[in-house]
């Protein structure tokens, strides 16, 4: 009888990218698989999920917002409206397993869940555990982790390091350079800068870019850049009339944006750095210096210690960027060091590792 599988979370691509992996890799192992993703309303899964092919359904959930206490107020409303919406979703759905991949519109799935002795599993992509998953990881059937060391956040008994899995079409991708480059409309002659600030885009990487954007383009290079919908407007608005850039909020074919790279600038979220090491491409992370426990420098610093990324801190970001960027450009053996060096740690099946272990453990 075919199983059917709820897939909780998202809020941004770090969550929502590697979920869908997972469900693709269920859907290989057994067909008949049926897949029902559950996330808040208004965010990104809303859209990206339906793109990939599978259902979603949203919650009226919240995160807790640091910057304004009064847009708390209504928090413990919504998570009892969430609450009643799952135990619906639940009735209807009739799952035989729950996935969490973190994000707060999975706790209130995974919660319902384990009450109800439903198998749950949790995927923790980055080296530092989000609220909801610590949480929930105490009662899980199994935590599938990005990274080792984890045992400060889940019982060890119930952890598999399974590295973080990446959306097939980058981890199957045969496209060319030049075939990536066309796909921009750019020139397969010159120099290709991708710069992505994350699903969500990057203020100080974005602003960088925009003030250093005609040196970048006297140097003969060319740019492929993701500005993140708060951004987009005024990156339209620079780049009018420039033939050597691309400027759009988001990336939807990432396999042809890293096929046409020659160098990234990138935050360095798991899910980017394990995407990037896929590619094989020479990168300058800029972490984002508010995430928790500071976990992207944590990320990025694996990278540069093992000579397969460069790193440049945020608040340096502004001054140092365009010619940290130009100078490894103009060094070919760097580059070749690098893109060496990032894809020995490149992690291509963990998809189909976690999915295997679910249905091992649901059968």
């Amino acid at each position: 009888m075919a199983k059917r599988i709820i897939i909780a979370g998202g809020g941004t691509g770090g969550h929502i990218f590697p979920a869908i992996a997972i469900a693709n890799a269920l859907k290989k192992i057994d067909g008949e698989t049926e897949i029902l993703f559950v996330g808040a309303k208004g965010r990104m899964e809303m859209e990206k999920v339906p793109q990939a092919g599978f259902q979603v359904e949203g919650l009226d959930i919240a995160g807790f917002n640091r910057s304004s206490l009064i847009k708390n107020l209504g928090l413990p409303l919504k998570l009892i409206r969430s609450f009643l919406q799952v135990r619906n979703i639940f009735k209807r759905f009739k799952p035989d397993a729950v996935i969490g991949v973190g994000g707060y519109s999975s706790y209130p799935v995974l919660r319902m869940a384990q009450a109800k002795g439903i198998p749950s599993f949790i995927h923790e992509s980055n080296s530092f555990a989000g609220k909801s998953n610590k949480m929930l990881g105490r009662k899980a059937t199994r935590v599938f982790t990005g990274t080792d060391g984890m045992e400060k956040f889940f019982p060890a008994e119930k952890i598999l390091v399974t590295g973080n899995p990446v959306r097939a079409n980058i981890a199957d991708s045969t496209l060319s350079r030049e075939e990536g480059i066309r796909f921009f409309s750019l020139d397969p002659a010159r120099t290709s800068l991708l710069v992505v600030g994350g699903s969500l885009g990057a203020r100080s990487i974005n602003e960088s870019i925009d003030n250093g954007l005609d040196q970048l383009l006297a140097e003969g290079i060319q740019v492929i850049w993701q500005t993140g919908k708060p951004y987009a407007e005024t990156a339209k608005n620079r780049i009018a009339g420039k033939e050597a850039v691309w400027a759009g909020d988001f990336i939807g074919k990432m396999e042809y944006a890293y096929a046409a790279a020659d160098v990234v600038i990138a935050r360095s979220g798991a899910m980017t750095v394990a995407e990037l090491s896929v590619a094989g491409k020479p990168v300058l992370f800029v972490p984002f210096p508010f995430a928790a426990e500071d976990h992207q420098t944590v990320n990025a610093k694996a990278l540069v210690d093992k000579k397969a990324a460069l790193m440049l801190k945020d608040d340096r970001a502004s001054n140092e960027l365009v010619t940290t960027i130009i100078a490894l450009l103009r060094d070919r053996q760097k580059m070749e060091e690098l893109k060496t060096n990032i894809s020995k740690l490149a992690i291509r099946n963990a998809d189909q590792v976690i999915a295997k272990e679910i249905f091992k453990m649901i059968r």
